[in-house]
């Protein structure tokens, strides 16, 4: 299945300064029966959006509830992703609007699941983190795949981030494995015919 290209993306982002946020607060395990990746946006966070599970009741502290932020940018804090091995996380984060999440430190399978789903995970220091949670709802990042880096706009500052060859040129290009595959025919034919 194809995958959105990711290249450069600046927008605001939705700032969750939470440590240690596992993939049972991501998507919550009794929200696992879907089979297809539709539909599961609508229960990210779902324990801490709502008191007692109930849409009516939004938690106004929470803020995914906090009309001031928004943008298709998640920036948390260190240790984003622990936890049980879940791509419904991703699924979840992907089809809420986010096509980048920031941290200092993701969890490996989560951020494997990520890149696997067409989610960009930039992982930043500490201190570039906190300069970003500093800053009010109306700043805005920019994430630039081909370059590697995340800029915050206001400042001008900017870090590199690291991310595998082969991941980056599927985002780049919107490809899954299959895709990949698919783009390199030619030379897995050429490489045959050659033995």
């Amino acid at each position: 299945m194809s995958q959105t290209k990711i290249n450069i993306i600046q927008s605001t982002f939705v700032p969750l300064n939470m440590e240690n946020v596992d993939t049972d607060q991501i998507i919550p395990a009794r929200f696992l029966k879907a089979t297809t990746r539709d539909g599961f946006g609508e229960n990210l966070f779902r324990d801490w959006r709502y008191e007692n599970d109930d849409e009516a009741k939004p938690r106004e502290s929470f803020v995914l509830n906090n009309a001031n932020y928004s943008g298709n940018v998640l920036v948390a804090a260190k240790n984003f992703g622990c936890g049980s091995s879940r791509e419904h996380a991703a699924w979840a984060i992907k089809d809420y609007g986010f096509s980048v999440v920031v941290s200092s430190f993701f969890a490996d399978i989560f951020k494997n699941n990520a890149l696997n789903n067409g989610l960009l995970p930039v992982t930043v220091s500490e201190d570039f983190l906190q300069k970003i949670f500093s800053l009010d709802y109306h700043s805005t990042l920019l994430i630039d795949l081909a370059k590697q880096t995340i800029t915050i706009v206001v400042t001008g500052e900017t870090e590199l981030f690291e991310i595998s060859t082969y991941k980056k040129t599927c985002l780049l290009n919107g490809y899954d494995d299959i895709d990949y595959l698919l783009s390199i025919k030619e030379e897995i034919l050429s490489y045959e015919v050659a033995l």
